[in-house]
């Protein structure tokens, strides 16, 4: 597996921390990997560190909660700093009273989870500030690219748009073993993750309003839009409930929700909002007869490399017209279209027209699949293929 130092380099300096690191994020976004790295890292200076995976039925028989936690690391470390991994760490009852004592009895305590158990609400609830958090997602195609290289193998572009980044995935040779990894993964997600945690008792709206928002990526949405598609499909569900599906969707870190920022109003609009997929791969298991939403997976996919490299993300509402993406980072902010194609003189007017009454305090951008450069004496046009290599716009 690559090293991902991305993600390893801002943990680095924690390593000797009290506070406890968290890494966080979706299922199967690489957590375990990236937790094993830093282990590797610190074990190649200390020899008084100690690994447990509660994944592992064993390890979580053995130890299933706080006390035999507490008393096991005891028996196992010496009175210098003790550097202490605890993967899929929601398991174990009592965890978190667990990561508190061992963090004030000279112990670096790093955790990993994939249960929304151990997601943001719960665990600063749980940890009471005394935690730093880092966030693990999919991979983007430089990593995918990475990877496949060392597996000996080729990962197209048009591969990645319609099934994103999930590491594993590509380990399987033939579609169909993909298609299976990845509609297994999504049922852990929804089932396990979500249903199960959240004693979610309307079990088929909530899977009825998933399966609308991942297939919604890249559009703009409302509770009271997906309000309106619950009755239209006979599984009438109230605004109160749709907003708290939303939230666990996001909790589990499945979606990201983008608010609207209005040019006019000069704030962000509170009623609508963008919805984009963890992974593009949950849309494209939803599609029949292989009609892969090319269009809004090619935006959903800017969106998560452009938060990859840093930026912060709004979409843009001119009042009249939208814009994809308002980016920034530090002093730079960058307006954005995203388009799978402009060839089109249709496509070519729709993603360029907006930029037109703007003034030029931001870069206006639009990124497209398009071999050939549309570029402007106003607009900078940036070829997909040559996006995804960049680490700054």
């Amino acid at each position: 597996m690559i090293q991902r130092e991305k993600y390893i380099a801002p943990i680095r300096e924690f390593y000797d921390s009290d506070l406890i690191k968290v890494i966080t994020g979706i299922r199967r976004c690489g957590k375990s990997v990236i937790l094993n790295a830093i282990f590797n890292e610190i074990k190649s200076r200390s020899d008084n560190i100690i690994f447990l995976n509660f994944e592992d039925t064993a390890t979580l028989t053995a130890i299933p909660d706080e006390l035999a936690l507490l008393n096991y690391v005891e028996s196992q470390r010496r009175n210098t700093l003790c550097y202490v991994f605890l993967d899929e760490v929601q398991r174990v009852n009592g965890w978190a009273g667990a990561c508190r004592t061992l963090r004030i009895k000279n112990c670096s305590v790093f955790i990993s989870g994939s249960n929304s158990k151990l997601l943001s609400r719960e665990f600063t609830k749980e940890l009471s500030g005394r935690y730093v958090s880092f966030r693990i997602r999919p991979f983007v195609y430089k990593e995918l690219a990475e990877y496949a290289r060392e597996l000996h193998k080729d990962i197209p572009l048009i591969n990645y748009i319609i099934w994103g980044g999930f590491p594993k995935r590509i380990e399987f040779s033939g579609e169909s073993g993909q298609r299976i990894y990845l509609n297994e993964l999504n049922e852990t997600i929804i089932i396990n993750d979500i249903i199960n945690r959240y004693s979610i008792r309307k079990t088929e709206a909530f899977k009825r309003i998933a399966n609308f928002v991942f297939l919604s990526n890249g559009r703009i949405l409302s509770a009271r839009s997906i309000e309106k598609y619950m009755k239209s499909s006979g599984l009438p569900c109230s605004l109160t409930t749709i907003t708290k599906y939303i939230g666990y969707l996001e909790e589990a870190y499945a979606i990201a929700t983008v608010k609207q920022y209005s040019a006019k109003t000069k704030r962000e609009l509170e009623y609508y909002f963008k919805v984009y997929n963890e992974d593009v791969a949950l849309n494209s298991i939803r599609v029949l007869n292989n009609r892969y939403d090319l269009a809004h997976n090619f935006e959903n996919i800017i969106y998560n490399e452009l938060v990859y490299m840093g930026y912060t993300i709004q979409v843009y509402n001119t009042g009249s017209q939208e814009i994809d993406f308002a980016a920034a980072k530090g002093s730079k902010q960058y307006l954005i279209q995203a388009a799978y194609s402009v060839a089109e003189d249709k496509a070519y007017t729709r993603e360029f027209t907006p930029f037109s009454k703007l003034d030029n305090s931001c870069q206006k951008i639009v990124i497209t699949n398009d071999d050939l450069d549309y570029s402007t004496s106003t607009v900078r046009h940036i070829r997909f293929k040559d996006f995804v290599l960049m680490d700054e716009l």
